[in-house]
């Protein structure tokens, strides 16, 4: 099947998003500065990410590939703090402390650029269940935490912490289908086209 799109991201978690929805694409392995600028909210902060992507991917594709390119980012917050992908097992581990039986807000923007970029925003709450020190050594330890915001996966291991969602199952993954159908659809992709095979 031919891609309709490029993913300008490394996360296969995305790139599973994008075929839950039918959207075949190719993938494109791009790096922007992530470092959050000073007294930039979580929803700025966010957009302002996925928009870079996007830009990066779209100046990453090789001559005479036209395709528009997607990319998302997402951030974790809890007491107004952004917590990003932890650095280290001790700031992981201090992660999930926090977010042991509170709520937080998960922001996923996504972009998508065909030579006019547009972005969608998806704001999540996401409330865990007390969560033992040994639970969260032993989390920790499984490795699933190491490479996502906040320090935890929502399809993963980290569903037995989760007791409510308020928002997007797949914008806390990491790519919100929801908004990311509504830019396709805006840029002419149609994701349950007859005659598409």
């Amino acid at each position: 099947m031919e891609p309709l799109v490029y993913l300008a991201s490394r996360s296969p978690r995305r790139r599973e998003l994008l075929l839950q929805i039918g959207v075949p694409h190719k993938w494109l392995d791009i790096e922007v500065d992530e470092s959050p600028r000073d007294g930039e909210s979580p929803s700025d902060y966010v957009q302002r990410v996925s928009q870079d992507k996007a830009v990066a991917g779209l100046n990453a594709r090789k001559a005479g590939e036209y395709l528009p390119v997607l990319a998302a980012d997402t951030c974790v917050v809890i007491d107004g703090r952004m917590l990003g992908k932890p650095r280290d097992r001790d700031e992981g581990i201090w992660m999930l402390q926090q977010l042991s039986g509170r709520t937080h807000e998960v922001y996923t923007a996504v972009a998508l650029d065909n030579g006019q970029l547009e972005t969608r925003l998806s704001l999540s709450q996401v409330s865990f269940r007390p969560i033992t020190p040994v639970e969260i050594a032993q989390y920790w330890e499984r490795g699933e935490p190491a490479d996502k915001a906040g320090g935890y996966a929502i399809q993963g291991l980290a569903a037995m912490f989760i007791n409510n969602l308020r928002g997007s199952y797949s914008g806390v993954m990491g790519l919100p289908l929801f908004e990311t159908a509504e830019l396709l659809s805006r840029a002419g992709i149609e994701l349950l086209s007859v005659n598409r095979p």
